[in-house]
């Protein structure tokens, strides 16, 4: 009951209508976008209508596409991002906090981290291929790279964020440096951690087209890119709307996690 009361209060609607709402958005566009559709408003070919998207998905279940399942195109490609995505983790985060609570290491991998970070990574492709050819390293490495440095600034900042206060205060009380870390500096700072690491996530599934595009022949960005080419926009269509639902089932799967690990987030200290 207290729960639904906060829910109300702070954004107005109860989950029940929340999602009432949504529902209804979603089934209010898509009905829209059929209509588009079926009435010409827009030229199919330019945007194919639901049914014909549910019909596209249908036969390539039965027949694939190019020879390849759609099954096979979704492993590929999620299996590519999830270990691209669990090495960025494990290794920015460990960098970040030491950035966020050294300034020497912070000195030295900022301007790098800084300048690397907003750059365009479908401009490291020619130098990917030359370093890592055109096997997997090389699609490995662009999907880990556009996350890794977000993972970086992200979890720095965390560790930046955490008060001083109460690091001055377990170390009055005899903490050492290990336990101040363990038990000041990491609690407070992994909430805001874990929000780093699911936008850097997102960053990251983003740049599975541009991964993709070295040399592949199977993944739902190469799908996309090879439909694009013969302008199958129905099929198109269908790998941008996997590649969104995937990408929303990465973010709820972080949540989740969040939930279980650190069910202290968004609550008053």
């Amino acid at each position: 009951m207290s729960n639904s009361v906060n829910t109300r209060s702070q954004t107005g609607l109860s989950a029940t209508q929340r999602v009432a709402v949504s529902t209804a958005a979603v089934a209010l566009v898509l009905g829209v976008w059929q209509l588009s559709g079926t009435l010409k408003w827009i030229d199919p070919l330019l945007l194919p209508p639901p049914t014909e998207i549910f019909q596209t998905t249908v036969d390539i279940l039965a027949d694939g596409y190019r020879q390849v399942s759609l099954w096979q195109h979704i492993w590929v490609s999620v299996l590519r991002a999830t270990v691209a995505f669990a090495a960025a983790i494990a290794t920015g985060i460990p960098l970040g906090l030491a950035m966020g609570l050294s300034q020497p290491v912070s000195a030295v991998l900022e301007p790098f981290v800084q300048f690397l970070r907003p750059l365009p990574k479908i401009a490291l492709i020619p130098l990917t291929v030359v370093w890592f050819g055109i096997d997997e390293g090389s699609k490995f490495f662009l999907i880990y790279i556009s996350c890794f440095l977000s993972v970086v600034v992200s979890a720095a900042a965390a560790a930046v964020g955490v008060s001083k206060n109460r690091i001055r205060a377990a170390q009055t009380l005899g903490a050492n440096r290990y336990q101040v870390f363990t038990r000041v500096v990491l609690p407070n700072a992994l909430p805001e951690i874990f929000t780093g690491v699911r936008l850097s996530i997102g960053i990251g599934w983003t740049s599975l087209i541009a991964a993709e595009m070295v040399a592949a022949n199977s993944g739902l960005g190469w799908m996309v890119i090879n439909a694009g080419t013969y302008l199958r926009t129905d099929v198109v269509m269908l790998g941008i709307l996997l590649l969104g639902g995937i990408g929303y089932l990465f973010d709820l799967a972080l949540v989740l996690l969040q939930r279980t690990f650190v069910p202290w987030a968004g609550r008053d200290a």
